[in-house]
């Protein structure tokens, strides 16, 4: 099970997963990739598209993303009008200008309640999401 999946289920009532979009600017299709996962979010596929997404990062094209969309059995006309919207496109600017604000660098990154996690495992999770709740 993904490590972010252990922490949701290790701390179903205190713990919330917030994501924010980085496409990173040495990567050519991050931004599409982005819009195309916020697409197929609007047919209740985000986190399906978005796992696909990174499954394959190193053969993104026009061509994967859009055979990504098929394999999830997406409505291929709204798929494609939706990843067309400005809007999603303003979603994203605003995304990325809340990750570079907060110190972003790279993907992914992490926070627990605002603060940067070093220790990406389940037990640093835990230590800081514990520290967190004695504070409440």
């Amino acid at each position: 099970m993904p490590l972010l999946e252990q922490v949701l289920e290790k701390y179903p009532k205190d713990v919330k997963l917030v994501f924010l979009n980085f496409p990173l600017r040495n990567h050519n299709f991050a931004r599409q990739s982005a819009a195309a996962a916020l697409a197929a979010g609007k047919q209740g596929k985000f986190w399906e598209y978005h796992d696909a997404l990174f499954e394959n990062y190193s053969k993104l094209d026009e061509d994967m993303i859009t055979s990504i969309a098929s394999d999830l059995a997406l409505n291929m006309d709204r798929f494609k009008k939706e990843k067309a919207n400005p809007e999603l496109n303003n979603l994203i600017n605003r995304d990325l200008q809340q990750a570079q604000a907060a110190g972003v660098r790279g993907t992914p990154t992490i926070f627990v309640n605002g603060k940067l996690l070093s220790n990406r495992s389940l037990q640093g999770f835990s230590q800081a999401v514990e520290k967190e709740l004695k504070t409440k």
